[in-house]
Order: C-alpha cells, then structure tokens, then sequence
C-alpha cells in the first residue's frame, strides 16, 4: 500500500511540475499568451484610418501586457501621446511604445 501511495504522489507532482514549467516556460521566453490583445491594439490603431506595422503585446508581469507599435500615419498632427491615449482603454497595458511614420498624403 505504501508503495501506490509513492506512485500516486509521484505521478501527481510530475503532473504539476509539468504544468509548471510549461506556463514558466512560455514566460520566459516572451510567448504571446494574448492574441486577442495584439488583435484589439491593432484595430485601435487602424480604426483611426493609420496603419499599424509590426505590433508586438506580450506580458511583461501578472495582469501587466507591454505593447511596441510602428504606427504610419498621413496625418502630421498625430503624435504618439494621441495612441497612448486611444490605448487607454485596455486596462492590462502597463506599458506602451509607440512609432509614429508620417507619410506625405496623396496629392
């Protein structure tokens, strides 16, 4: 009896040392455990008529996501401060970067 008890206990902690070292893991290595977010900021951004090249949303803590975003833009009047506040509604944003590429408008 004692020895099913050990491959029981056994087995239960393999089962959650896996579980553990496959969420660390993702961490570690910067996955992106959000998609819908990286999806959410790039529609706020084209949502204003701009373009958002290569934005990247990963977690950078416990319910804290950081964002990088290369923005192109044909209105010269919006800066990053204009994003960063049209990113404010995700409350999960602790930290954002943006890139604002002016582009001459169409003549």
């Amino acid at each position: 009896m004692d020895t099913l008890a050990g491959v029981i206990g056994a087995l239960v902690i393999a089962n959650w040392s896996w579980g553990l070292m496959r969420d660390t893991g993702g961490i570690l290595l910067d996955m992106d455990p959000d998609k819908r977010m990286a999806e959410n900021v790039r529609h706020v951004i084209e949502d204003n008529g701009d373009t958002a090249l290569d934005p990247h949303v990963w977690r950078v803590g416990p319910g804290h996501m950081s964002a990088i975003v290369s923005v192109a833009t044909g209105e010269a009047q919006r800066n990053p401060g204009f994003y960063r506040s049209a990113l404010k509604r995700f409350k999960g944003l602790s930290h954002v970067t943006i890139e604002v590429n002016s582009t001459p408008a169409a003549a």
